[in-house]
């Protein structure tokens, strides 16, 4: 009978094993600078040499890239094929922004719920944080960074729902999403006290997170999107109007 013995993983492959389980955690995120080999080896507990080998296997998998003289980073090309293609076709359709919104709905919702059912006392204090900074920023009168800001409350969201998947998913579509933010801002401030509404539709979501209330929060989630839906589209249709009567204006 041949020999079945199992044999012991290599220290490298180990390493890697467990880099990449901080990367899929989202520990290390794309495009971010990986600590030192020093500071890295003794995390691990292990020689340089052998971490030195590990991030040489993760770099073949095109997980990271080291940089001459410059460090070793996460890469982002996941991130980059996901989201071009689709800032292109939001480029190109400026109504698929809808579209986006709407995809926002599902998403959005389901990682507020999980946020609720799961998130530990350091994502409540991440996501207030994260409000406090909307509110920050719209007080500076600064509105992308207001739109970084939101976009960071809705991600610290997605990583208390402590699901490795909706966390990607959201982390990946960041740019996207920052976009899509600073799109609506711009569109609502025609509104009187927009703000004020977006702000009370956040803290309601954050209390219910915070709470534990799974379905109230997502039905907070939903119900801010489908306020900023409905008040794009009020926009939308004034603006039609007064182009309507400009080129009437004009052929009078």
């Amino acid at each position: 009978m041949a020999d079945l013995k199992i044999k012991p993983a290599k220290l490298s492959d180990q390493i890697v094993a467990q880099l990449e389980h901080l990367l899929l955690e989202g520990s290390f995120k794309p495009g971010q600078k990986l600590p030192s080999e020093r500071e890295l080896a003794e995390r691990f507990a292990v020689s340089r040499p052998s971490l030195r080998e590990a991030i040489q296997k993760l770099e073949a998998k095109g997980l990271v890239n080291r940089r001459q003289g410059g460090g070793t980073y996460v890469c982002d090309n996941m991130v980059k094929q996901l989201t071009d293609p689709l800032f292109m076709l939001l480029a190109q359709y400026p109504d698929s922004q809808f579209d986006f919104l709407e995809f926002r709905h599902a998403l959005e919702g389901i990682c507020a719920y999980y946020a609720a059912l799961r998130g530990t006392e350091a994502d409540h204090k991440k996501i207030k944080a994260s409000y406090e900074d909307i509110c920050l920023q719209q007080q500076l009168q600064d509105s992308d960074a207001e739109a970084k800001a939101v976009t960071q409350f809705y991600l610290a969201v997605a990583e208390a729902s402590h699901n490795i998947v909706l966390l990607h998913l959201v982390r990946s579509l960041t740019p996207l999403t920052e976009q899509n933010i600073r799109l609506n801002l711009a569109a609502l401030q025609q509104r009187d006290g927009y703000a004020d509404k977006l702000n009370e539709h956040r803290r309601r979501l954050m209390q219910a997170v915070i709470s534990r209330e799974p379905e109230l929060a997502r039905q907070a989630s939903n119900g801010h999107l489908a306020y900023i839906e409905e008040a794009l589209l009020e926009v939308s249709k004034e603006r039609s109007r007064i182009e309507r009567s400009l080129r009437r204006s004009q052929q009078a």
